[in-house]
């Protein structure tokens, strides 16, 4: 249904679409204030997170442990040989005597013996 309304000045308004408008014009939404708007992770992302820091926390100890138990280890293997080393005795091979030289002194050259 569309009335005209005459208005003093003039203008003419057309029903209840153009009040309809005006009225929904009139009232504004209201804008979202950011406490609102907030979300949280709630539980499951605290346990998620709690997850990924304790796994975080045992991979860098047992990593020491791992790094401690290999550096034990070769100063073991250190020791060891160097024990090794010390015990060991080197014992030069017999060697038979050298040949005798001959006397060469003073010998004149074509004289027999």
């Amino acid at each position: 249904m569309v009335h005209v309304i005459r208005l003093t000045s003039g203008e003419i308004l057309i029903g209840m679409d153009l009040l309809l408008s005006a009225l929904l014009a009139a009232t504004m939404t209201p804008t979202p204030v950011p406490d609102d708007t907030y979300n949280s992770p709630g539980t499951v992302g605290f346990i998620v997170t709690f997850a990924v820091a304790g796994i975080a926390v045992f991979l860098i100890f047992d990593m020491n442990r791992r790094v401690r138990d290999t550096r034990y280890r070769s100063e073991v293997r250190e020791k060891l040989a160097q024990e090794e080393l010390e015990n060991l005795t080197v014992e030069k091979p017999e060697r038979p005597a050298p040949p005798a030289k001959p006397n060469r002194a003073n010998q004149e050259p074509g004289s027999a013996q």
